[in-house]
């Protein structure tokens, strides 16, 4: 996706939360100054392949079975733990490393890649943490607009930003596994979020010309207010 593609998105997200544009751009140069560039070509498998975007709710657990026909894994940093225990390799990891900066530092010493994305409220984490990480398996990614080594893909929650990377990359087709867009046990921000998310997966499901059973009954809920008429 190109970021003048995304930018309108990213605007109505920054307003329903109030988010700093320079202070993401502070994030993302941050970020740029700790890590090399990322070779894409190492994530070539996601290319003409079928991919799982696996989330943490709590029915992961039960859903994993839906994982054993798919190419490649996609997971949002907070799944792994589960995904391990069941002996299910990631081929990317996406994480803002809001939770469990140490399963993302393992990740990155056993080769695994890992998005590592850029916002203004996670300056702190970034500077503390990504240089404890083998930076060679880092995809560095940001909301605004990208300067390299740093990249953009579109995507707000490590979720969705998985699926619009999987997107970029070229996946053939997308399976969301332990997803959640209405969960009890989060907080009323991160609902917000997961809202945000579906609204995203929506959009990607139209430009993609695909329908995802995980947005049965919400396709029809939620608005795209980046989008003329949408």
């Amino acid at each position: 996706m190109q970021f003048v593609e995304w930018e309108p998105a990213y605007d109505a997200i920054r307003r329903d939360f109030g988010y700093d544009r320079g202070a993401d751009r502070r994030a993302r140069d941050v970020l740029g100054a700790l890590v090399g560039s990322f070779d894409r070509e190492r994530l070539a498998g996601l290319t003409g392949a079928s991919v799982a975007i696996v989330g943490a709710a709590p029915s992961l657990s039960a859903d994993l079975g839906r994982l054993d026909d798919v190419d490649q894994v996609v997971a949002a940093a907070s799944a792994v733990p589960v995904l391990a225990r069941a002996g299910i390799a990631v081929d990317l990891a996406v994480t803002d490393l809001d939770k469990t900066p140490e399963t993302v530092r393992g990740l990155t010493e056993a080769g695994t890649p890992v998005a590592v994305h850029a916002h203004g409220d996670n300056i702190p984490l970034l500077e503390a943490q990504v240089p404890t990480f083998e930076t060679t398996n880092v995809l560095p990614t940001t909301q605004v607009e990208p300067v390299p080594p740093v990249q953009n893909f579109g995507g707000f929650t490590d979720g969705d930003r998985g699926a619009f990377i999987a997107d970029d990359l070229g996946a053939e087709s997308l399976r969301f596994v332990g997803w959640a867009f209405e969960d009890p046990t989060v907080s009323p921000e991160k609902r917000r979020k997961l809202w945000w998310a579906a609204r995203l997966l929506v959009w990607l499901e139209r430009r993609r010309g695909e329908r995802y059973a995980v947005l049965d009954g919400y396709r029809d809920r939620v608005d795209l207010p980046w989008l003329e008429g949408g």
